[in-house]
């Protein structure tokens, strides 16, 4: 049976942090969770206006679309999981992993109006971190080798809830799965473009995920973003191999 003070800890949080704050609030008013009580204070979950995004409300916002890419296929997986935890370890530290990883565990058991918790982080959060976002939800969907296609829809439905155009989607996806055409997705153009318009292209998806677009996350984040820039560079020398360009 749901507690009464979780239900009011939970709407509490919910309006005045919004839906994230609101899941949050839920999950903090449990006993069992005393080491993550500390209430969230910044950019996402203040209300004011959108700014630079933070370290912790890009960690927070990825508790809840972790979950819910971890149970698009029904199924919460032990090498997903690891993978939540390896990612909160790396970026943060053990300590806030283990805090994160104890919420996390009930985030995983709510159900919540996804759309609503995107449009929330649409409205705070700029767009590099969001498409930093995109990129490791997909590291997650290959945590276990093998991506089922409801993660894959899931992932696209959050790819358009934040803000993120599906040329964005598709370029961050070919990133995981190649094909005869990756390399050409990757840098968001058609085979059939100009060697004028490759180069263009590249500069383009070079400036965009350049990794001092996210140094604001701090300096854990950077390898993140030059995965992404390491990407967007092989699929431009793999495109200047076969065209013979130099």
């Amino acid at each position: 049976m749901i507690s009464m003070n979780k239900l009011f800890w939970g709407g509490l949080g919910w309006a005045v942090f919004g839906p994230i704050g609101g899941i949050l609030g839920y999950v903090m008013a449990s006993d069992d969770i005393k080491t993550a009580r500390s209430r969230p204070s910044s950019g996402i979950f203040s209300g004011g206006p959108k700014t630079t995004t933070r370290a912790g409300d890009f960690g927070l916002s990825m508790l809840v679309l972790f979950a819910a890419v971890m149970k698009a296929d029904g199924q919460v997986l032990k090498s997903e999981l690891e993978f939540v935890k390896q990612f909160f370890i790396k970026q943060f530290g053990s300590t806030y992993a283990k805090e994160r990883i104890a919420l996390f565990q009930d985030i995983l058991k709510q159900e919540y109006p996804l759309r609503d918790v995107c449009r929330q982080i649409k409205s705070n959060m700029d767009h590099p971190a969001r498409l930093q976002m995109i990129h490791v939800l997909f590291g997650l969907s290959q945590a276990d080798g093998h991506v089922h296609p409801s993660e894959v829809n899931i992932i696209r439905d959050i790819t358009g809830y934040l803000g993120i155009s599906q040329k964005d989607f598709e370029s961050i996806k070919a990133m995981f799965y190649k094909d005869t055409q990756s390399s050409y997705t990757i840098l968001e153009i058609d085979k059939s473009a100009t060697d004028i318009e490759v180069k263009k292209a590249f500069r383009r998806m070079a400036t965009k995920y350049h990794p001092d677009k996210v140094s604001h996350l701090g300096e854990e984040f950077r390898s993140i973003a030059e995965e992404k820039f390491k990407k967007v560079n092989e699929a431009y020398q793999q495109v200047k191999k076969e065209r013979g360009i130099s």
